[in-house]
């Protein structure tokens, strides 16, 4: 399967520890250089730093072969878009709902780091609640319907 990932769901899984559901549900992982350059930023979590010096076998890190804006996306959003169309991928991993509505109009199947959560946990790869309690002590943003949508799908 081709998958392509935005900052985000990496940022996040790398935070909580469960960054290795990637190559497990999904082998190679493809992202775009813009996306290793934001997770590389002094900005960018201590622990994400270290993780990306230098980034596992199992990313392969690309650059779109013409950039097209994408308005109201970040680079990192917008090269991820323009990789997964490039490369028929199969599957964007991307948080952003701008983004998601850009792909959708691409016909990209998206997921989120929540869904990525819901599958991996399906797979029997990681504890879902233990997983979304880590999660809400970071700074990623769940509304509580959505959260509780997610709890009750997952049962």
């Amino acid at each position: 399967m081709i998958v392509v990932a935005d900052t985000s769901p990496l940022n996040y899984l790398i935070l909580i520890e469960q960054i290795d559901i990637l190559p497990t549900l999904f082998g190679q992982v493809v992202v775009p250089r813009a996306v290793c350059d934001e997770l590389l930023n002094i900005g960018a979590p201590e622990a994400v730093r270290r993780w990306m010096d230098p980034p596992p076998g199992w990313l392969e890190v690309r650059t779109p072969s013409k950039f097209i804006e994408l308005i109201g996306l970040d680079r990192g959003e917008n090269d991820a878009i323009l990789i997964a169309e490039e490369i028929s991928a199969e599957l964007l991993i991307m948080d952003d709902r701008r983004g998601h509505r850009e792909a959708r109009k691409r016909s990209i199947e998206t997921i989120g780091t929540l869904a990525l959560l819901e599958l991996a946990s399906a797979a029997g790869l990681l504890d879902f609640d233990r997983a979304i309690q880590r999660l809400q002590k970071t700074s990623f943003f769940i509304t509580p319907g959505l959260l509780a949508r997610a709890l009750k799908n997952r049962l």
